[in-house]
């Protein structure tokens, strides 16, 4: 799923990797605006530790032929 800024194209890409640091919990302050659905809070949230920044974006998509959990390779944006 390609992400559209103004009339560019941006790739699927990996730009971090984080470690989860808390169980589930509810948090219904607005964090960002949803592209879908406006009034949406995504209420279920987890708190993050960042691992490593990458300097260089990693590419998505030559990703997914090597992952295993994704079965359906052409339809791999529900995997995710």
């Amino acid at each position: 799923m390609s992400i559209k800024k103004d009339s560019e194209i941006i790739p699927p890409r990996i730009v971090a990797a984080y470690e989860v640091e808390s169980e589930v919990f509810k948090d219904s302050t607005r964090i960002f605006k949803s592209p879908l659905n406006r009034n949406e809070s995504y209420p279920l949230r987890i708190r993050l530790e960042p691992i490593k920044i990458f300097s260089t974006p990693v590419d998505f998509k030559s990703l997914i032929p090597k992952l295993k959990f994704i079965a359906n390779k052409r339809k791999w944006t529900g995997h995710i």
